[in-house]
């Protein structure tokens, strides 16, 4: 098992809502702040290959990072996913593509260090059968809307299983599946739906609406993850795992959309009415992860509520996003 607490870890994407989170999982272990260096977008472009291996050069002045952690990615909703198809697969390969080949550059595979990669739930065949189960991940396409991202998450896989075998390049791959809550991205264009329905309710609420209008039928279902407990399924993979083995993080549970809305409808204390555009797409059917591998490998479950999860998010919503 890798102690963390003395090493030097980059994590990308850690000033977003999950990076916070692994944060949080760090500091719980002992890792100073001073050792965890988050890049930031207006200062490394991770989709170049120059700014990533000033990145390197750069992020530790006098010593190297022993740890690589990659959150950052590119990434919406249903909606987002079709009007970015070609960026979202271009950014999302491009980071993988280049923070794995200059770690090999600068050394992490001769220091014994590793690269955690965090990816998709995306990446499964549109009509896997639930429970999800990793081994399942090559058995079709996935599901159109989201197929660039996922694929693109999907080879970084691949690429980690090679540099495994060729170069010695210790790492681990974990598949969170849909993600919420407090600081996510509540923007109505580009959010998920949890993040998306809260703000909606709550602005209704707010505006004295009569009804809000929710995409699709509300038939397909989803299961949701709190960010912490994906925070602390991702560090205990930096800590434990040595190959990138496909490893779901999930909370093994589903619940349709239509279910979800209500839910939070009922949270918020919207009182309007729920109209369905139909002419808008549900997504993947279904969405339900087998944990098993988790708790075998990483002993990790989560722990979090569904309800007790929205409700901390709901209320920080209030407090902190509008």
């Amino acid at each position: 098992m890798l102690n963390l607490k003395d090493k030097k870890i980059i994590l990308t994407g850690g000033a977003g809502f999950l990076g916070k989170a692994v944060q949080a999982a760090l500091a719980a272990r002992g890792v100073k702040p001073a050792d965890v260096f988050i890049p930031r977008r207006k200062d490394f472009d991770l989709t170049e290959k120059d700014d990533v291996a000033r990145l390197y050069r750069t992020a530790f002045p006098g010593s190297k990072a022993d740890v690589v952690i990659h959150l950052a990615a590119e990434v919406g909703g249903i909606g987002a996913n079709r009007k970015n198809p070609g960026r979202y697969f271009y950014a999302n390969m491009a980071m993988a593509l280049h923070l794995i080949e200059l770690a090999r550059q600068d050394g992490l595979i001769d220091r014994h260090g590793k690269f955690v990669q965090v990816g998709t739930i995306c990446a499964y065949p549109k009509f896997t059968p639930v429970p999800f189960r990793e081994e399942e991940l090559w058995n079709g396409y996935p599901e159109e809307t989201n197929a660039p991202y996922g694929v693109a998450k999907k080879a970084a896989w691949q690429m980690l299983d090679a540099y495994k075998l060729q170069y010695g390049l210790h790492s681990a791959y974990v598949l969170p599946v849909n993600l919420y809550g407090p600081h996510d991205n509540f923007d109505l264009e580009s959010s998920h739906v949890i993040p998306a329905l809260i703000r909606k309710c709550i602005e209704a609420q707010r505006r004295g609406d009569s009804q809000i209008v929710c995409w699709g039928t509300g038939s397909a279902s989803r299961e949701f993850l709190y960010s912490e407990d994906a925070a602390e399924g991702i560090v205990r993979a930096a800590e434990v795992m040595e190959d990138p083995t496909p490893i779901n993080l999930g909370a093994s549970f589903e619940i349709t959309i239509k279910d979800l809305v209500e839910l939070i409808v009922r949270l918020t204390g919207f009182s309007g009415k729920i109209v369905w555009d139909a002419t808008k797409p549900d997504g993947q059917p279904r969405r339900c992860l087998s944990t098993e591998r988790a708790a075998k490998l990483l002993d990790w479950r989560a722990k979090v509520g569904f309800e007790e999860g929205l409700k901390r998010t709901i209320e920080w919503y209030r407090t902190h996003g509008g």
